[in-house]
């Protein structure tokens, strides 16, 4: 069973943020779900926990960084793209302080508690605010390496979007990324997943199953998704002839979005196709059921190489 990346998270942040007497940590009376309870748990006196009161927390956290704090807030993503907003883009942005945003149950991750749960938006959102760096984990490894990374060396503004969810690991310990650089989890020549998040380990599974149909597929973890590596669209796009975008958002906003903006600035022409949730509201379920219906699984993903493929 892979990991959670929220328990992968939490379990960081204690490693490298409890070290650091800089680091503290808000939430927003969901501890126990987004597992910054971990950090408040070992190190008490640095974690504060607001209650039902999101603006407030990032307004709080605007103050701490201000003071030369890293402050971590935390909520559900879809709250983070909402509620949050206006502080996040006015009072950190707008100022470029060092405050890390981290958005729990992204994606259909919130299952049962339905489509006010559901964090399709986020990426859309996040990405709209200047300065603001937007990233996502694909694996329980980059999981951890993203906090590191925020704790020690990113300053400034960062939203992350977070799995409460795990989908296997494809990468090895100790594995070495760079903001801003996207990472290739396997070469191909027929075509390109750009993916993110858990969407990342299911694409693989897809280029693995398409290979055995004689379909050769790249697969690109496009785990920054802004700013985003322009040079990896790119040179994904001249070299295979097709690009496939994954995610379990919307199609609107997401990495979709932002690889279409790149080919068409570039005036290059592919076949092009975003796997992704329609503009829709989303239903009710569990993970693994919604996951299918909203296709965003491995087979969703396989099935829309085969079609983009078959337009070259």
């Amino acid at each position: 069973m892979a990991a959670a990346l929220r328990d992968v998270y939490g379990e960081s942040l204690v490693k490298y943020g409890v070290p650091d007497e800089k680091v503290v940590v808000l939430d927003a009376d969901l501890a126990t779900s987004t597992k910054s309870v971990l950090f408040g748990n070992a190190c008490p006196e640095r974690f504060f926990d607001v209650g039902i009161a999101e603006a407030d927390m990032v307004s709080m956290a605007a103050g701490f960084a201000a003071s030369g704090f890293t402050p971590f807030i935390n909520t559900f993503a879809t709250f983070v793209a909402s509620i949050c907003a206006v502080s996040a883009k006015s009072l950190i942005a707008y100022s470029g302080l060092n405050v890390k945003l981290m958005g729990g149950n992204n994606g259909l991750t919130g299952g049962y508690d339905g489509s006010t749960h559901h964090g399709i938006d986020d990426i859309n959102v996040m990405r709209g605010i200047p300065n603001m760096l937007v990233m996502s984990p694909s694996t329980p490894v980059m999981m951890d390496w993203m906090v590191k990374t925020l704790v020690q060396d990113h300053k400034g503004p960062a939203y992350v979007s977070v799995s409460r969810q795990g989908a296997g690991e494809v990468y090895e310990e100790g594995t070495s990324f760079t903001i801003g650089q996207a990472k290739t989890v396997r070469e191909g020549t027929d075509a390109t997943i750009i993916a993110y998040g858990l969407c990342v380990p299911r694409a693989l599974q897809a280029a693995e199953k398409l290979a055995q149909e004689g379909i050769n597929v790249r697969l690109v973890d496009m785990f920054t998704i802004k700013p985003i590596d322009r040079a990896a669209v790119i040179s994904a796009a001249k070299e295979t002839g097709a690009i496939i975008t994954a995610e379990e958002h919307s199609v609107i906003g997401g990495v979709g979005t932002a690889v279409a903006e790149v080919l068409t600035e570039e005036g290059i022409a592919v076949p092009f196709k975003r796997v992704g949730i329609q503009d829709t509201f989303t239903q009710s379920g569990s993970y693994a059921q919604l996951v299918e219906i909203y296709g965003v699984g491995a087979d969703g993903i396989a099935q829309a190489v085969r079609e983009t493929v078959a337009r070259k």
